[in-house]
């Protein structure tokens, strides 16, 4: 995988890169010292070789890694506080959730296999290098992931427009936050085995929030 820019070089795990293509007339020796203080393999590359590669703002640094490896549902361990993602599609979205979650000290995000967001280079870039610390958990059917949370304890929120206030809520001490897809919202399935719904009251006209900021608010309601 080709993810890109200064930033992104410092904070991703540095056992998962293979090598760095930096541009021909780079100059930033902060970058530079870093590469060869951590012994990463770097080779210069011209502008147009570095835009052929990746299409966002690379600022002169195009880093190749390992593609990311998805987690499993077992590999879960003493949580008491999930997020999973119920067929969402917007990568910016999954990014600034993705780094949410981390700053809020969540371990797990669960995404099904299908018709859903995948970690890509732009996911890498909007999560800030929060990835390398959050499990992607991949899964097959996002119910039965569910259904086998519940059987261990945890409790099923899901966010709903028209869900019970998710201020006036006694949370419970082991809990899964979903957030739907963008459009259609929470699936009929998921809803069929959720606990509570919940929801953020609309104060103003617009009676909807970006899913990322939903879920910013929710998250640090519930921690």
């Amino acid at each position: 995988m080709l993810v890109y820019g200064k930033n992104i070089l410092k904070d991703i795990d540095l056992k998962r890169v293979r090598k760095v293509y930096i541009s021909e007339n780079f100059r930033d020796m902060e970058i530079l010292n870093y590469l060869k203080k951590n012994h990463i393999r770097y080779f210069s590359a011209s502008k147009i070789q570095l835009d052929s590669m990746v299409k966002g703002n690379h600022q002169g640094v195009v880093i190749d890694i390992d593609d990311y490896r998805y987690y499993s549902l077992e590999e879960i361990h003493e949580e008491d506080f999930i997020v999973a993602l119920d067929h969402l599609e917007d990568i910016h979205n999954f990014g600034a959730i993705i780094r949410t979650c981390e700053a809020a000290g969540i371990k797990s995000i669960i995404i099904p296999k299908d018709r859903s967001v995948r970690v890509n280079d732009v996911v890498m870039k909007t999560s800030c290098g929060a990835l390398d610390r959050i499990k992607i958990i991949m899964v097959t059917n996002l119910v039965e992931a569910l259904k086998k949370l519940q059987r261990k304890n945890y409790f099923v929120y899901s966010s709903f427009m028209d869900g019970n206030d998710y201020q006036q809520i006694d949370y419970a001490s082991r809990k899964v936050l979903v957030i739907g897809n963008e459009g259609k919202g929470v699936s009929r399935l998921v809803e069929s085995i959720t606990d509570f719904k919940i929801g953020i009251p609309m104060k103003g006209t617009v009676n909807s929030l970006n899913a990322s900021v939903a879920a910013g608010i929710l998250i640090f309601t519930m921690k």
